[in-house]
């Protein structure tokens, strides 16, 4: 057994290269899992930093100085943000202020609509099992109830906080894209030496979450857009709120787009019934879906996705479960991180090299 483990750590870590990368994973996750909550400002600006970046690039290629691009960038960027605290986010509260309102009147519907299932199917359903589903329903209910005023008296004692956060996060992107040059130098000093292998990663991942970071906004805004125009052309209810839901469920793949579904498919029968019109909205939606899937992404993540969906769902699970939302978010870089370091990933077979040896030493003798 001893054997074997020695012969793993001899074929992957004689390189001191490999050591060096493996400690500075251990020590970038390690940061992140223990300090996440305290640094979630400075996430948030590095975010914003990677997907402004690229305007930024594009200004000074006109000729504008770095500097005033940054501040160019950093007051339309405040501006669209003050347009959509002030004209967006108050629709979306009165919308889900009216949802909550409709929600009693829409469980007495939907029970009488379950209570009909015994005399429709009675060899599928009994009363029985219709009374202990809506006895769940309603205990289910009423713990999202609870969790969502719990969560809303929380978010009333952080106003202070999130106050700070929003003079703090533009100040840290501003200097984040103004010195960025300077800050990347400076964090090169700390590095230990035969880093080389550090830096190749570094270099394609560092490419790969800025496309990913401005890619998922461009979708998220394309696939809101398009389902708002969809919802609120067939007349559907709080089209603005469930078309930011489905803008939103793209940060997670696959199965964002099937949680969604529900609203959208409960609010329409409640509103229309099984006609045709909740078919060919829900049409309409699917539509979107596979739209988004195989135009929008492979457009937009070209260089990011090539990854095989089951490894995309594991780690938006795996690192989900490990970092929250922003692990969620990060899925897919932290994926492609994984898939980059396996691959650049120094391997050392002292058998093979023994072979390869004596074959050049047999080579040498012939002659």
């Amino acid at each position: 057994m001893l054997d074997l483990i020695r012969d793993w750590y001899d074929r992957n870590f004689s390189d001191p290269q490999a050591v060096i990368l493996a400690f500075l994973l251990l020590v970038l996750f390690g940061l992140i899992f223990a300090l996440g909550d305290i640094m979630a400002p400075a996430l948030v600006a590095l975010v914003l930093a990677y997907l402004l970046d690229g305007v930024v690039t594009v200004l000074q290629r006109v000729g504008i100085p770095r500097t005033l691009a940054v501040v160019i960038v950093i007051l339309v960027f405040i501006a669209l943000s003050f347009v959509l605290l002030f004209g967006v986010l108050p629709v979306l509260s009165q919308q889900v202020t009216q949802v909550v309102r409709a929600l009693p009147g829409m469980i007495v519907e939907g029970q009488e609509q379950l209570l009909k299932l015994p005399d429709l199917y009675p060899e599928v359903f009994t009363v029985e099992q219709i009374n202990e589903l809506i006895g769940t329903l309603r205990a289910e209910l009423g713990s999202l109830t609870q969790k969502v005023l719990e969560f809303s008296f929380a978010q009333v004692g952080n106003i202070v906080v999130l106050s700070v956060y929003a003079v703090l996060v533009p100040l840290m992107v501003f200097f984040t894209l103004k010195d960025k040059y300077k800050l990347l130098e400076w964090a090169q000093r700390f590095m230990p030496r035969r880093s080389e292998l550090s830096f190749q990663v570094w270099r394609e991942v560092d490419v790969k979450i800025a496309n990913y970071i401005r890619g998922k906004f461009v979708e998220i805004a394309i696939v809101w857009l398009a389902s708002y125009i969809t919802f609120a052309f067939a007349g559907l209810d709080y089209s603005l709120l469930l078309s930011f839901l489905v803008g939103i469920s793209v940060i997670v793949p696959y199965i964002g787009a099937v949680v969604v579904t529900v609203p959208i498919a409960i609010i329409a029968y409640f509103q229309w019934g099984l006609t045709a019109k909740f078919w060919w909205l829900l049409l309409a939606y699917q539509i979107i879906q596979v739209l988004d899937g195989n135009a929008l992404v492979p457009l937009l993540f070209s260089e990011v996705v090539n990854l095989h969906p089951l490894a995309i769902i594991l780690a938006v699970l795996f690192f989900g479960g490990l970092f929250g939302l922003w692990g969620v978010f990060f899925a897919i870089p932290l994926a492609t991180l994984a898939q980059t370091v396996l691959k650049v990933w120094p391997r050392y077979d002292a058998r093979e090299q023994a072979l390869s040896k004596g074959s050049s030493v047999t080579a040498r003798y012939k002659e």
